[in-house]
C-alpha cells in the first residue's frame, strides 16, 4: 500500500488550522447529503461546488470550503483515514466529534502538536487564546506572524470546543470529552496504522484524544468488538485489534513503514 492511500500527512509542515477549524458542521452536512454514494474527491467536489449542498453564498466560498475539507479529511475512500472515518461515522453518530478530531489530528501537524498541551490542562482550567498562542510560539518559534498565530490559536480552541474538550464561547474552559465505542475504535484504527501494538495502542495521540483512562477505553473497545465494528482481543497485557471491514492486516502493517 502506498502512503498516498493512507491519508496521514501529519508530518508535513503546515496545516488547515492556519485558516479554519475542523469544520465539524460542514463535514456533517456533506456526509449527510452524500450518504454512502460518494467515494472520490470528485463526488464531494460536485456536491459542494456544483450542487451547493452546504449553502455557501459564492462560488469562491464553495471552492475554498471544498479545498479546506480535502485538506482536513482527504474526502476519498481510497484513503484509510477517511474510509475509516466514514465507516464509524455511520455506525456511531454520538462519536462523530471525536472521530472528526482524530482525522484532523492525522492530517494537521499544527493541531497535532498543540492539542496535547491543551488536553494536559486540568478540568475547569481556563484556556485562553493568549496561552495557546504562547504554546504555538514555543513549539515553532518565529514561524507565524502575530496575526496568524492569533488566528491559529482561535481555530484550535474552536476545534477542541467542537470535539468536547473545551466549553464556552468567549472564555474557554477545559472539560472532559465524552468518548464512545465508535470513536475509540476509530482511534485504535489510526493507532494501529501508525505502528502501535499491544498496550501502546492506547497511548497514541489518537487514543489520548479520547480523554479517558486506558481502562475505560478498553471497555469501549470491547463494546465496539461486540457490535462487530472491529475485533479486539485481550489476554492480560497482550492486546490485538483488527478491522476486517476497513483494511486487512497486511495493509495496516505496511502503513507505518512508509515515510
Amino acid at each position: 500500500m502506498k502512503i498516498e492511500t493512507s491519508g496521514f500527512k501529519g508530518a508535513q509542515r503546515g496545516g488547515a488550522h492556519t485558516a479554519r477549524t475542523m469544520m465539524l458542521a460542514e463535514l456533517s452536512e456533506l456526509l449527510d447529503y452524500c450518504g454512502e454514494s460518494a467515494v472520490a474527491p470528485a463526488d464531494f467536489r460536485q456536491a459542494i461546488e456544483e450542487n451547493n449542498c452546504l449553502g455557501k453564498r459564492s462560488a469562491k466560498s464553495r471552492t475554498l470550503t471544498y479545498r479546506h475539507l480535502v485538506d482536513l479529511y482527504g474526502l476519498s475512500d481510497a484513503q484509510l483515514v477517511f474510509r475509516g472515518l466514514r465507516y464509524f461515522w455511520n455506525k456511531d453518530p454520538d462519536g462523530r466529534p471525536l472521530m472528526a478530531l482524530c482525522a484532523a489530528l492525522a492530517r494537521d501537524r499544527i493541531l497535532a502538536d498543540v492539542a496535547p498541551r491543551i488536553w494536559a490542562a486540568e478540568p475547569g482550567a481556563l484556556v485562553t487564546r493568549e496561552w495557546v498562542e504562547e504554546q504555538i510560539e514555543v513549539l515553532d518559534p518565529g514561524r507565524f506572524s502575530p496575526a496568524t498565530r492569533k488566528s491559529v490559536a482561535q481555530n484550535i480552541n474552536a476545534t477542541l470546543t467542537q470535539s468536547g474538550h473545551l466549553r464556552g464561547r468567549m472564555k474557554k474552559y477545559r472539560v472532559t470529552a465524552q468518548p464512545t465505542s465508535g470513536a475509540v475504535a476509530y482511534a485504535l484504527l489510526l493507532s494501529r496504522a501508525s505502528g502501535a501494538l499491544g498496550p501502546a495502542l492506547f497511548q497514541t495521540l489518537y487514543a489520548k484524544a479520547m480523554d479517558c483512562v486506558i481502562e475505560d477505553a478498553i471497555v469501549l473497545a470491547e463494546g465496539a468488538s461486540r457490535r462487530g465494528w472491529m475485533r479486539f482481543k485481550r489476554l492480560g497485557e497482550v492486546m490485538e485489534v483488527a478491522f476486517p471491514d476497513i483494511a486487512n492486516a497486511t495493509d495496516l502493517e505496511r502503513l507505518h513503514e512508509q515515510d
